[in-house]
């Protein structure tokens, strides 16, 4: 199978499913012509016209307003969000009008969007391009929020999201986009259920859970501490809404011990709703506290290198958490 990066796999599963399906359009911010500001859309537009692949102005709001009434009539728009920092002038679009669609007419409509949004941190983008704003959405019944870590998950979650009935915000990781790079069968139109976990791997002293930059550093951390005896499972939580609970619930039985990692703020995070749902259903299986690592509660993430690398949790604070469980 050939080896690709995640954002060669976004642009390749986007020209499959163009060719495919003629109602799938794109629409967002120098996605045309310039291809997008990360090539995500690179050459589509020369492919499939500017009335499918249509560059619009620097006004989120009407990108998804526009784009909820294109999927109200027939179409399977593709709306980019060019950073997740720009999104909130359309979080009344988002939340009022595509995740309520369905629920306010009563099954009548329903809105076959799939919103891309390049998210999180580790690219020197500061303040203003390194936002994580998974929990805002996740806590949107209506929507569904999927965070892809790897080429495979990237293919096979995206054809899912433009075949679900309902909007989809798909989240992808901005500096994992030319990481992480993985096998991808070709010509294959496989898909990956949305809503499921998966363990990337097996462990019996700690979980972790983790999704996009922190699943990568999570796997690496683990591989590094195998070589001191310590066995940590880690678990791709790769679909926040709806959240597989039983995956969760299992590898922690299994282990005993729990840590969250995300590199949103601590307070108020989406690692929050999991170590609840730990608490909640598997108290009697815990043998620790269970651990959150996470960004600290400042407004945003900062510009410089060296308090960027602060913000974030990486491979070395990742795997002294998981030791610090492991021998708790």
């Amino acid at each position: 199978m050939p080896v690709k990066t995640i954002i060669q796999t976004v642009r390749d599963t986007l020209h499959e499913e163009m060719a495919r399906d003629e109602t799938i359009m794109i629409l967002g911010e120098d996605v045309g012509l310039a291809g997008g500001v990360f090539g995500a859309t690179k050459g589509l537009q020369a492919e499939f016209g500017e009335m499918r692949v249509m560059d619009t102005p620097l006004a989120e709001s009407v990108i998804i307003g526009a784009a909820i009434g294109a999927a109200l009539n027939g179409l399977k728009p593709i709306p980019e969000i060019q950073f997740a920092d720009f999104i909130l002038p359309a979080f009344d679009q988002v939340v009022s009008e595509a995740a309520r669609m369905r629920y306010r007419s009563n099954g009548t409509w329903n809105v076959p969007m799939v919103m891309r949004v390049p998210w999180g941190g580790g690219i020197h983008g500061a303040l203003y391009h390194s936002q994580s704003v998974e929990a805002f959405f996740a806590h949107v019944p209506g929507l569904k929020v999927v965070v892809p870590s790897d080429p495979y998950d990237t293919a096979g979650l995206l054809r899912s999201a433009i075949d679900d009935p309902d909007p989809v915000m798909f989240m992808e990781h901005k500096k994992t986009y030319r990481l992480v790079k993985g096998e991808v069968p070709d010509g294959d139109r496989y898909t990956v259920p949305i809503g499921k976990a998966e363990v990337k791997r097996e462990g019996t002293d700690v979980s972790v859970f983790a999704y996009g930059l922190m699943l990568y550093n999570s796997l690496q951390a683990a591989d590094a501490l195998a070589a001191q005896g310590v066995s940590a499972e880690v678990v791709d939580l790769r679909s926040l809404q709806p959240l597989d609970r039983d995956t969760i619930l299992e590898s922690v039985r299994k282990t005993g011990k729990a840590l969250i990692v995300y590199e949103d703020n601590l307070t108020g995070g989406f690692g929050a709703e999991i170590a609840a749902t730990i608490a909640q259903e598997a108290f009697d299986s815990l043998d620790a506290p269970v651990r959150r690592l996470a960004g600290p509660d400042v407004p945003a993430m900062p510009y410089a290198h060296t308090l960027e690398d602060q913000f974030l949790p990486d491979i070395e604070k990742i795997a002294t958490e998981i030791r610090l469980l492991a021998e708790y």
